[in-house]
């Protein structure tokens, strides 16, 4: 069973849906109320962040980004990484590579 297009609940104040997933590629849209966080965590996906609305602070590997609306960020492979919402009603599209089989449901 997919769940591809299906909006779930992530953490406190953050919703996910995945959009699409390839062979080896991923797009999920992530949604956030102000002061909600995206764990930190690791796993060995490339993943790139577009900012759709609001902002965000990312901490990748102990170090803090700020990016906003239009704005993107690159994960490495391995890092260690989370993110918090400065705006309610923010919003994230990612892309994972490889796909992100422990969220993608088969």
């Amino acid at each position: 069973m997919s769940n591809l297009g299906v909006w779930e609940p992530a953490e406190p104040g953050v919703k996910r849906c995945i959009l699409n997933a390839a062979a080896s590629l991923m797009m999920m849209e992530v949604h956030f109320e102000k002061g909600a966080e995206g764990y930190e965590h690791s796993h060995p996906h490339e993943q790139m962040s577009y900012c759709l609305r609001g902002s965000f602070i990312f901490r990748i590997d102990g170090t803090e980004h700020t990016v906003s609306a239009g704005q993107s960020i690159a994960i490495p492979s391995g890092a260690k990484h989370g993110v918090t919402a400065l705006e309610d009603d923010s919003a994230l599209l990612d892309a994972f590579t490889p796909i992100r089989e422990d969220l993608l449901k088969r």
